[in-house]
């Protein structure tokens, strides 16, 4: 049997001679030998068992040539230090929207200076933005929805298993909490354009309901800017994930509805306008 250095030095030049990433490579030898980092490299010297390396030679061809995203076949993604299910129902969790998180978390201590806080995340998915606030910040009371309900699922088992207290409730956008208040907003929805080209692994095997957001990506946004007035109270933050190419046209739409509010954009760490905050004190 080849060792694990063998094994992973041939099949990360196997998926850079096939146009794949071979840092994908590594997650499924650390996925198929059960192995953390530490532990792998400990052992690179060793031969893999036979076992493992037939499965982990499955999920390689799975990955290079079936085209399916590594997340989807070790069934997991890593976001903000937590490990979250993923499948075919729920968009896999983007190191984008861990800045989200982190932002929405310095903007709550500027404005609500560790008051207690209701927060919803609308359209959740995979659950990663509201059970991530959940965990992180002890003050947030988090409820989130979702259109669909396999998406929910998902969710709700990630809210169990990492012990979070998310309350989740199925409906199109704010419709099923309109009975409630929350001072916090938060919101990664369908931003593609239906026209923009996407890739295959993409559209292929993540829920189209949770990719495209109208002809030029903003529907979502306007649904639910309008639907926001009654939920919130006169003080209240609104945090938006986006296309870094709708910043401007997003900023025009907030104004037009909450004139008097602050609005800060924030670009990602790879320098794209990704991020806005609606303020209102």
């Amino acid at each position: 049997m080849p060792s694990y250095r063998e094994i992973l030095q041939i099949n990360e030049q196997y998926a850079i001679d096939n146009q794949k990433e071979s840092t994908g490579i590594k997650i499924l030898l650390l996925y198929f030998s059960q192995m953390s980092s530490t532990e792998l490299l400990l052992h690179m010297d060793d031969d893999m068992p036979e076992e493992q390396y037939q499965d982990f030679l499955y999920g390689v061809d799975r990955y290079v040539i079936r085209n399916i995203p590594v997340q989807h076949i070790t069934g997991e993604e890593y976001f903000f230090g937590y490990t979250f299910e993923v499948n075919e129902d729920v968009l896999i969790p983007r190191f984008e929207t861990e800045e989200l998180v982190a932002n929405v978390l310095l903007i709550y201590d500027d404005v609500f200076g560790g008051q207690d806080v209701r927060v919803l995340d609308i359209g959740t998915g995979s659950g990663c933005l509201a059970i991530t606030l959940d965990l992180e910040e002890p003050h947030m009371s988090v409820t989130a929805t979702d259109i669909s309900d396999a998406a929910l699922a998902v969710a709700k088992r990630n809210n169990e298993k990492l012990g979070a207290n998310v309350s989740f409730y199925q409906g199109d956008l704010t419709l099923p909490v309109q009975d409630q208040i929350f001072d916090i907003i938060v919101s990664n929805p369908p931003y593609i354009p239906e026209n923009e080209y996407v890739e295959d692994v993409v559209v292929d095997h993540e829920p189209s309901i949770a990719l495209f957001g109208g002809e030029d990506g903003l529907y979502f946004y306007r649904r639910i800017i309008q639907q926001v007035s009654s939920i919130t109270p006169d003080k209240f933050i609104l945090a938006f994930e986006h296309a870094f190419n709708t910043a401007k046209a997003l900023r025009k739409l907030i104004q037009d509805h909450f004139p008097d509010a602050t609005i800060v954009q924030k670009k990602d760490m790879q320098g794209k306008d990704r991020m806005t905050f609606v303020i209102k004190e």
